[in-house]
């Protein structure tokens, strides 16, 4: 064998090699909640132009991490023999294996699983009397029953002190429930079709239920719970504080009332959060509607979901929304489990519309999209800058640390939840219009529920009635705000929602 020969052969060896190395070493988990990132990580609140408070490293990761896998719960005229003694016998595995992940797409197939299947810690019970009902074929009737035979919500869970029921932390909120009766995991929320069966079967224990806010919020009566999950105290709104000292009665007409909203911590009930669309977050920079996080990879997306299940002090300054007993950190998921799901949330990408218009409407919809300046802030090719607009009526200090990325004009859409709650940073960022063809609720608080509507000028009107969200004991009102468009000719209005059902 020629010497040029043998020493190429023997660099062939040492890199296949090299490859078995790395396909062979263990993985490394980034370190989620890190004090240099969390830094400069929380938009500053508007009303006290301070950042929100948060735990430590030191005190998160003196918690236990969980990672646990779950299971199905079957309909019990579904459930495969032998199943439910099997689940005795189980001991608890790992939901996100790390000693089997070596490349993004593992990371991804575990964050998905771990997007569907990880379980709330706050829903996780083992009462005797829920765990029969999670069983009892009564429970059943009329709810959703997947192709596999299992039900969509409730969820077992095999810990050190046996066989659990609990709900999914993400899955149960971020969903699409289609017109062929299954669901879609991690996009946006909207009405179910007419005659569909409830999504849930009737098993307590999923989030934002008494029983799971009575662990949460320790001690506290509902009323309090609420008053501490909006209360504002440097702008406090009667409608909230009045109900400190009520009735759990006084209490359901708090209520979202729309599928396609919901009412977060540090929200309001009177200024709605739409379930966003997860599948369209890779082209954001922020998270929230009110950009009150920056995104800038999955460790971030990893830190919001650490800090919505309960890495959250809810401190603002001088003014603590928790007891002592509830501000002390009592769960988190292991980074593996984060993480995972911030890997796979950011590589999802919005479903192409099958059903597009003539290329010729769409060309001249597209021309309109340009000529009417909505490439200024719905940039191509992602739709959108990622920049922050301000609510109406706000002005941010000249020294506000996210300058770089504020567009310094108001689209005029009600300023409530971007001022008038904790969520309340003065700015609404930039939505992209990838997939706006598919999303049954638009506008920060989904209360516009088609292109259609977003586009009728009607909707100004204070006898307009909304086809999303309305608000708790509201028939009709106007929708303000993002005007463009609406003084488009009909044949207009339709090549420009040609092109946007295109994106």
């Amino acid at each position: 064998m020629k010497p040029r020969t043998s020493l190429l052969l023997l660099l062939l060896l040492l890199a296949v090699f090299s490859l078995v190395l790395v396909a062979q070493a263990p993985t490394t988990v980034p370190r989620i909640w890190d004090d240099a990132a969390l830094a400069d990580w929380a938009t500053p609140v508007a009303g006290l132009n301070l950042r929100p408070a948060h735990y430590s490293s030191a005190e998160y990761y003196s918690v236990s991490a969980d990672n646990l896998r779950t299971y199905p719960v079957y309909h019990p005229d579904s459930e495969p023999r032998g199943y439910w003694e099997e689940l005795q016998k189980r001991k608890p595995e790992p939901l996100v294996d790390v000693s089997r992940i070596r490349t993004r797409e593992d990371w991804i197939a575990a964050g998905e699983r771990a997007f569907r299947e990880a379980d709330s810690f706050w829903s996780r019970t083992n009462d005797p009397d829920v765990i029969a009902q999670a069983r009892n074929p009564q429970s059943f009737q009329r709810a959703l029953k997947l192709p596999d035979g299992s039900a969509f919500g409730p969820r077992w869970v095999v810990t050190d002190r046996g066989v659990m029921v609990s709900y999914p932390a993400c899955a149960n909120c971020h969903y699409t429930f289609r017109m062929d009766g299954t669901v879609a995991v991690g996009g946006p929320r909207g009405s179910q079709p007419e005659g569909a069966p409830q999504v849930n079967p009737r098993v307590p224990g999923a989030q934002g239920s008494p029983p799971v806010l009575q662990r949460y919020f320790v001690g506290d009566s509902l009323p309090t719970i609420a008053w501490r999950l909006f209360t504002v105290p440097w702008a406090p709104d009667e409608r909230v504080e009045s109900r400190r000292n009520g009735t759990g009665q006084n209490l359901q007409d708090l209520a979202a009332g729309d599928p396609g909203v919901t009412h977060r911590p540090h929200g309001s009930p009177f200024y709605a959060t739409k379930i966003v669309d997860l599948q369209v977050l890779r082209y954001s920079r922020y998270m929230d509607a009110t950009g009150t996080h920056r995104l800038r990879g999955p460790e971030d997306v990893a830190r919001y979901a650490a800090f919505i299940t309960g890495a959250d002090p809810m401190e603002f300054g001088p003014h603590r929304i928790l007891s002592d007993e509830q501000r002390r950190l009592r769960f988190r998921y292991a980074d593996e489990v984060l993480y995972a799901m911030g890997v796979y949330l950011l590589s999802l990408e919005p479903l192409k519309n099958p059903d597009t218009a003539p290329r010729d409407i769409v060309a001249r919809g597209e021309q309109l999209f340009r000529r009417e300046g909505c490439v200024n802030c719905h940039v191509p090719p992602e739709y959108t800058s990622g920049k922050l607009t301000l609510a109406q009526g706000y002005l941010p200090a000249a020294d506000h640390p996210n300058r770089s990325d504020i567009v310094f004009r108001s689209v005029g859409t009600d300023p409530g939840l971007a001022l008038k709650t904790r969520k309340g940073t003065g700015f609404y960022k930039v939505p992209t219009l990838r997939g706006v063809w598919y999303r049954p609720r638009l506008f920060h608080d989904g209360s516009v529920a088609s292109l259609e509507e977003m586009f009728d000028p009607g909707r100004l009107d204070s006898n307009h009635v909304p086809g999303g969200w309305k608000g708790p004991g509201v028939t009709h009102r106007a929708i303000p705000g993002h005007t463009f468009g609406l003084s488009l000719r009909p044949e207009e209005k339709t090549a420009l929602l040609a092109f946007l059902r295109g994106l």
